[in-house]
């Protein structure tokens, strides 16, 4: 029997502290110790949990990833690849904006981080664009639409954290027999089952962003493309194009692991950086380095806290108490990943990226376990979900960082990228209904 008691203090207290503008580590502690308070638990069971949370060998390629793309910003790298992704724009209607996803999509294969993506392809191609003669407006909310493929196209931050978080996680005895087993929930996998639907929601970005600057009078170069700038473009970025096989490359052919791969791709920037471009100085190494103990930092005290959180979440079988409230509904599962997505679209408009994986994956996993959804498969449309949160308010981390490059007023930006966010929605859909979007590629190669 499930002590209901237990419901209220862990998720009361922990809303009443947001609602009061507690920072979301802090609630998510006080509300878990409340809970052992109350469950007469030895509060030192709150430290282990913590301690062992940060344990894992899959986790150390959270830092490594952070610094690699805060250095290859400073090598120079996302400069080279933003200049390829404009030589390619020539006449096309929208064509310099069309550059602002290609390039989000190719930074997104180093940097692994949705706000990273958008603050470096942002700095350059913003002020381009609205030289070219687009809104200011337009030309952010583009932007920040598109930084949200930098955690779905691999490597992605969010994708070890959902890895990590999904691993302890058996499905039930009754699940097993009705569907069989299920795939594991390597992190490579998720890694490859990532590159489909994140080009197919480029692909979405990409085709609403030509009926909307066809609408609003964007055209592209008069001049045409040119042969011999596209082949400097090439020349001067073939580094910067190899960055992602090399990161890539290794983990698919199984050279190395995921956190193998992050500390390979911060030598081969540091070597880029260093002997190629020439760019990255002492400085600017120093910059990066303070850049990612203050990530990882933050995200590890949520880590500790959030997981703290799901622990007692799962030994009081709340995640069941949901999925039975939500079953009852209805079993129709497209009616059910209706529910999930648009559940999961409303957190992502509220909660940081990463606290709401730690937090949810106890709680909805599991419904997926019952509904013979594969784990890997949902933890794809999870993270599609939540990267549509970086530009929905009043969170929206990808809205104001393009506030900041451009000086244009969050209102103006979230309104036009509404559009942007209907056909992600939409393509988000298509990809939770036909799973084999998510899973193929990794059933090709053997995973």
């Amino acid at each position: 029997m499930v002590d209901t008691n237990i419901v209220y203090i862990l998720f009361g207290s922990f809303l009443l502290l947001l609602l009061i503008g507690t920072p979301i580590s802090i609630s998510l502690a006080v509300s878990a110790l409340a809970s052992f308070v109350y469950l007469g638990e030895n509060p030192i069971k709150f430290v282990q949990i913590a301690f062992t949370s940060v344990g894992s060998f899959p986790l150390m390629a959270l830092p490594a990833f952070i610094l690699a793309g805060a250095l290859m910003e400073a090598a120079g790298i996302s400069k080279r690849l933003v200049t390829l992704a404009e030589s390619f724009a020539g006449p096309i209607t929208g064509g310099m904006s069309a550059a602002a996803v290609m390039a989000c999509l190719f930074f997104g294969a180093i940097s692994g981080s949705g706000p990273a993506t958008t603050a470096a392809v942002g700095m350059l191609m913003i002020p381009a664009m609205v030289k070219r003669g687009y809104g200011k407006g337009y030309a952010s909310a583009v932007t920040a639409s598109s930084g949200g493929l930098g955690i779905i196209i691999p490597p992605s931050i969010p994708m070890v954290i959902f890895g990590i978080s999904a691993m302890g996680m058996l499905p039930s005895s009754d699940a097993v027999e009705k569907y069989g087993e299920f795939g594991s929930v390597s992190i490579p996998k998720l890694f490859i089952a990532g590159v489909v639907p994140g080009l197919m929601l480029a692909g979405g970005l990409l085709v609403m962003n030509y009926f909307r600057c066809k609408n609003l009078g964007y055209t592209g170069s008069g001049e045409g493309w040119s042969t011999a700038k596209i082949r400097k473009a090439l020349r001067d970025g073939i580094w910067s194009i190899l960055a992602p096989f090399v990161i890539l490359g290794g983990i698919y052919t199984g050279l190395f692991t995921p956190t193998e791969s992050a500390i390979v791709a911060i030598f081969y920037t540091l070597f880029v950086g260093l002997f190629i471009h020439r760019e990255l100085h002492i400085k600017e190494l120093f910059k990066s380095l303070e850049t990612t103990t203050w990530i990882t930092g933050r995200v590890l005290v949520i880590l500790f806290t959030a997981t703290v959180f799901g622990r007692l979440l799962v030994e009081n079988q709340i995640p069941a108490i949901v999925a039975d409230s939500m079953l009852s509904l209805t079993d129709n599962l497209y009616l059910i990943w209706i529910l999930i997505i648009g559940f999961l679209l409303f957190v992502g408009m509220f909660m940081e990226t990463l606290a709401a994986i730690m937090i949810l994956t106890p709680v909805i996993l599991p419904i997926a376990y019952s509904l013979g959804i594969d784990p890997v498969h949902f933890g794809i449309v999870l993270i599609c979900c939540l990267s549509i949160g970086f530009m929905t308010p009043p969170m929206g981390e990808n809205l104001f960082i393009a506030s900041g490059i451009s000086g244009t007023a969050i209102e103006d930006i979230s309104h036009k990228a509404l559009p942007f966010v209907a056909i992600l929605t939409i393509a988000t859909l298509i990809i939770a209904y036909v799973p084999a979007i998510s899973l193929t590629l990794p059933a090709l190669l053997g995973y």
